[in-house]
């Protein structure tokens, strides 16, 4: 029998019609997502022509991190051992966690350059009469234990000092011992006891600058500070209740540093950027992550403490996105996220985002610097920095954060 070659064409026409239908429905389309554009209207079609590359399902980047990085500093000791110092350094922490971590630091490297003892210190928020013991937060038997034979540390002032009658010393982040031998040393001399305040004429956490003994500025910025049980216990049942929830993601998530009143004071609020910025709207961050590949089963996390209509963009596209009092065990939200101070509420994500799987700094700024710094010291480096992409896809590793990507973080002088 012959071999009819128009039914030959006609089959090969029908098959190839079958496999462009085929990837047709595989294909992952941007029809059921809809998208707030500056105008205030909700156009399915801008965002599939703004979108027309979205990955498919699986191609989101993540990636495992590195190994946990090793101190690389030694335990600096006492020059003069047995020696007892005379005079005291008092100072107190305030305005959050990613602040405590380096006025610990400097007040450790001015102690110990002085020869004189460390006061532990208390815990003091923006508002008048926000005060807290560090015990409230820390463990204060892990701090002491942690600078024993760096620094002497006593719990309190004696007696017979008054508070009130202390010199006040104001010092620059990462003070060195230079600065400290030509403004602080005549003070501390001359009046006995200090207290100390740290002032930030920078944010910058990138190496180059020196405190004169990094051991010691090592061990105060990594090695000082453990949160007290209890905040610790909810910050992972948070942790673990955002992996439960990120089973599409084999268990990772995002966390996002965006709070609805720090955008307000920086003007990030709506409208795409142009240009680079220190700070990125909910609608930019969500436009941003899904250029560079993450789908609508990326779980997010974000610091803003309570859910605010501008989040809705975010969450249009990334229907699987939380905060706190979403997943906070309901038994702790009176203290924890309910109080009138927000000071337990920093705390909580300053941890989370430094164990989160990818950090995501929608702010610039000391939050995402020392953020960055534990994550380094954690071998967490998937820091993510957002930036306007005006092509319908990008690849993650182009915003990869450049303390990451240049090793130019202090923390990289402290850990290897």
């Amino acid at each position: 029998m012959g071999v009819d070659l128009r039914q030959v064409l006609a089959g090969i026409l029908t098959l190839t019609m079958f496999v462009m239908l085929g990837h047709m429905i595989k294909r992952d389309h941007f029809d059921s997502v809809q998208e707030k554009f500056p105008g205030g209207t909700r156009d399915v079609t801008k965002v599939a022509k703004t979108m027309h590359g979205h990955p498919k399902k699986g191609d989101a980047p993540w990636k495992n991190d590195a190994q946990e990085l090793k101190q690389c500093w030694n335990k600096p000791e006492f020059a003069d051992e047995g020696q007892q110092p005379k005079g005291y350094v008092t100072f107190s922490l305030t305005d959050g966690p990613e602040y405590h971590v380096s006025q610990i630091a400097d007040a450790v490297v001015v102690a110990r350059y002085l020869g004189a003892s460390l006061v532990v210190p208390d815990i003091r928020g923006k508002k008048l009469g926000d005060k807290w013991s560090f015990q409230d937060i820390y463990d204060i038997e892990k701090f002491i234990g942690s600078l024993d034979g760096v620094v002497r540390v006593v719990k309190e002032l004696p007696s017979e000092i008054s508070p009130r009658k202390l010199s006040a010393v104001k010092v620059p982040n990462r003070v060195t011992e230079d600065y400290i031998s030509e403004h602080v040393e005549k003070i501390y001399k001359r009046s006995g006891s200090i207290r100390l305040a740290t002032y930030f004429p920078s944010v910058n956490m990138k190496k180059g600058q020196s405190s004169g003994d990094d051991s010691v500025a090592c061990l105060a910025m990594f090695g000082t500070l453990e949160l007290q049980p209890e905040i610790s216990e909810v910050i992972e049942s948070m942790i673990e209740r955002l992996k439960t929830l990120s089973r599409k993601s084999n268990g990772q998530f995002i966390a996002v540093d965006l709070r609805i009143e720090m955008l307000e004071e920086n003007g990030c609020q709506g409208g795409e950027a142009t240009g680079s910025k220190g700070c990125y709207s909910a609608q930019e961050v969500a436009l941003f992550l899904r250029k560079i590949g993450f789908n609508k089963d990326a779980t997010i996390y974000l610091t803003q403490p309570r859910w605010d209509n501008s989040l809705d963009d975010l969450k249009d596209l990334f229907p699987k996105t939380y905060t706190k009092e979403s997943i906070m065990p309901a038994d702790k939200k009176a203290k924890f996220l309910n109080a009138e101070s927000s000071e337990y509420e920093k705390v909580i994500d300053f941890y989370v985002c430094s164990q989160s799987d990818i950090f995501v700094p929608a702010i610039s700024g000391l939050f995402y610097s020392n953020v960055a710094g534990k994550r380094i010291a954690l071998g967490k480096n998937q820091i993510i920095v957002p930036a306007t992409i005006r092509e319908s896809t990008a690849s993650a590793t182009n915003f990869i954060s450049s303390y990451i990507s240049k090793k130019n973080h202090l923390a990289y002088s402290c850990f290897c």
